[in-house]
């Protein structure tokens, strides 16, 4: 499955059903960079999970409403309810364990 790019618009519709592993993540951060690789890995391995992206510099109101205050954030959502989170960098087993 591929990475969604998630803004305002389709932020709300994309994690209302299913699961879904959001990363809050920023051009300039150097651990942000590092776990994109592994975040695209996750998406690769699996299609039960749907696996988005949260630009938190373009989108500073989804940024504010989850309290981000450190990127990388990993997110995970059930049904649109936050179920599981994680700050700073994660290596594919522990995302695929987070979002179990």
């Amino acid at each position: 499955m591929s990475v969604i790019e998630l803004t305002k618009d389709n932020f709300d519709e994309t994690i209302a059903d299913g699961t879904t592993l959001v990363d809050f993540w920023a051009v300039w951060c150097t651990p942000c960079r590092m776990q994109a690789p592994v975040v695209e890995a996750f998406a690769r391995k699996q299609s039960e999970v749907k696996v988005g992206k949260v630009n938190v510099d373009e989108q500073v109101d989804l940024a504010a409403r989850y309290g981000i205050m450190s990127i990388p954030t990993l997110m995970v959502f059930r049904d649109g309810v936050l179920v599981n989170k994680t700050v700073g960098l994660s290596g594919l087993e522990e995302v695929e364990e987070l979002c179990k």
